[in-house]
């Protein structure tokens, strides 16, 4: 065999940092170790896998080619190692979640997982739709599960599980007070209202978009927030609004120091997705997450 698995560990963590230096530290090998590697990785088989842009070391069209050739095989191999080294069917996972979904889904999850594989260490990073999807693209994560509609050909995309979005308020805001009386909440009272939302690029935003289609252009926005706690905490100092999903609000609402708006000409339901890089290899371990998270009530 003309390459090593310490190779292939050596281009894809480049790839990975696009910094040779970065690289080698996550290696716990030196610059100049690693700098030989990948020379020596080119040179046998007469191939350049990087282009130079300043500094940073960019994968051009051969490097992207092969680049989850080597990240499934590394993948096997990791797997092997685990197979014979600790004799258990399920080894680490990087996991990536939504912010809904880190805080109030996926540590559950993750807790049922480590009881069934008590062995498996399990990572989990907490992003936006945009932020986790870009780093299952980029082999950082094993798989992510988020909020907001994906089409991209190099991902799987797997319905998961339904979820639905809450209008929320101060117990004494207008919007409030209108529905103890008993009259409906219509789209002229969305117009009037100051609105505290997620930030463009989250899940939650795209779903409240598509749920609020032909309002958005004279939407009051007054503030856009990256996370669900700060919104919550501003809508109750009744700075405005908020639009959440009902998961995140369920302990709020039975307190009293939120209230949810019903309103009935507008769909608030969504579904959350498991998304996977097609070409990753799926270990004992992935199978076994993504099973679970199928079968978590």
């Amino acid at each position: 065999m003309r390459y090593s698995l310490r190779q292939l560990e050596v281009f894809l963590a480049i790839a990975n940092y696009e910094n040779l230096t970065r690289a080698a530290n996550d290696l716990a090998m030196s610059q100049s170790a690693a700098s030989s590697s990948l020379k020596d990785f080119e040179s046998q088989f007469d191939i350049q896998l990087f282009d130079r842009v300043g500094k940073r070391l960019k994968l051009n069209e051969q490097g992207r080619q092969i680049r989850p050739r080597a990240e499934a095989l590394l993948a096997q191999a990791r797997d092997f190692e685990q197979a014979l080294t600790r004799h258990a069917d399920a080894g680490p996972l990087n996991i990536g979640a939504t912010l809904s979904i880190g805080n109030y889904l996926a540590v559950g999850l993750m807790a049922e997982y480590m009881k069934q594989h008590p062995e498996a260490a399990v990572q989990l990073e907490v992003a936006n739709t945009a932020r986790i999807a870009e780093q299952v693209l980029n082999y950082q994560l094993d798989t992510g599960l988020i909020e907001g509609e994906l089409n991209h050909p190099e991902l799987d995309v797997m319905s998961w599980r339904d979820d639905t979005l809450a209008i929320f308020c101060h117990p004494e805001h207008p919007l409030a007070v209108q529905q103890q009386r008993g009259d409906n909440i219509r789209d002229q009272d969305l117009l009037a209202a100051s609105w505290i939302l997620r930030e463009p690029g989250s899940g939650t935003r795209q779903a409240f978009d598509r749920t609020m289609h032909g309002l958005l252009p004279e939407l009051n926005i007054s503030l856009e927030l990256q996370h669900t706690e700060a919104i919550k905490r501003a809508v109750e100092a009744q700075l405005g609004v908020g639009c959440l999903s009902l998961i995140t609000l369920q302990d709020a609402f039975k307190r009293g120091s939120l209230v949810q708006i019903d309103v009935p000409a507008r769909d608030f339901s969504r579904t959350l997705y498991l998304i996977v890089h097609k070409q990753k290899y799926r270990s004992a371990g992935l199978n076994a997450w993504l099973q679970l998270c199928r079968d978590y009530p």
